[in-house]
């Protein structure tokens, strides 16, 4: 005779399954690119499942991208305003107001149809270093410096990656030949990049005591780059874990109904 398995089983084996394989996705670490011996995974603050960002990495971060990075790479997708919400940097209103007012941001037409220059806002986006595709090109010996704000996640790896590339610049061995205007790197495909190594030692200065080496620049220029990409992590964080809570709970309920319902079943 064939057994009977009751639904209230099922549903809970179902539930019990689904709950496992969420929190796979929400623990297990992205595979990186490139090299995986070159790519180490780095201690981070936001790490899944219930990381939280550092304010103080993301406040150094942005003083880094804005001295070093911003000259090449712009961050369209991100407005000044970002600095200051919840989940962020968290610059006060004063002093987001002051970093936007440091931009030239071009606006109009005015009364007589001409565009003009004007101090930004915080409801400003990010200014773009170039004009367009081919200044930046122009500027650049033919390589486009492409756009930060969804790096850390377009890249595999995410800010692992990032932190590997600012940090992984080296002579290149004798059997190989670089090209003109191009650098070593055996972290980016291809063993070559048209960027020079953009960091180095004592080139940012830190106002809160964190030592300024090479390795606290990429780590903190990545922690905010990973932000400007995922800037409701938190939220997403706090989010998963009260779903886990939630079926957790449900599934109790669900063992404990079926014991009751099913206690005098002769099996």
């Amino acid at each position: 005779m064939r057994k009977f398995v009751s639904p209230a089983r099922n549903l809970a084996f179902g539930l019990a399954g689904t709950f496992l394989f969420a929190a796979a996705l929400v623990v297990a670490p992205p595979q990186a690119v490139g090299k995986a011996d070159q790519i180490k995974a780095q201690s981070w603050s936001f790490s899944a499942p219930f990381g939280m960002y550092d304010r103080g990495q993301l406040q150094r971060g942005y003083k880094v991208y804005k001295q070093v990075c911003a000259a090449c790479h712009g961050l369209r997708l991100v407005r000044f305003r970002n600095l200051g919400e919840p989940g962020g940097p968290e610059f006060s209103a004063a002093a987001v107001k002051a970093l936007a007012a440091e931009a030239e941001v071009q606006d109009g037409p005015n009364d007589d149809g001409e565009m003009f220059t004007r101090s930004g806002r915080p409801s400003d986006a990010f200014v773009s270093p170039f004009a367009n595709v081919n200044a930046a090109r122009a500027a650049n010996n033919g390589a486009y410096p492409p756009d930060l704000s969804v790096m850390a996640k377009a890249r595999v790896g995410g800010p692992d990656y990032l932190y590997a590339l600012l940090t992984g610049y080296k002579k290149a061995p004798g059997d190989m030949k670089v090209g003109e205007g191009m650098s070593y790197n055996p972290v980016f495909t291809g063993g070559q990049i048209a960027m020079a190594s953009p960091l180095d030692a004592d080139s940012v200065e830190y106002t809160d005591g964190t030592p300024q080496i090479l390795e606290n620049y990429a780590k903190d220029v990545s922690a905010f780059l990973m932000w400007t990409a995922e800037p409701k992590l938190e939220e997403r964080h706090k989010l998963g874990f009260r779903f886990m809570i939630y079926l957790f709970i449900l599934a109790g309920f669900l063992y404990m109904a079926k014991r009751r319902v099913w206690a005098r079943l002769k099996h």
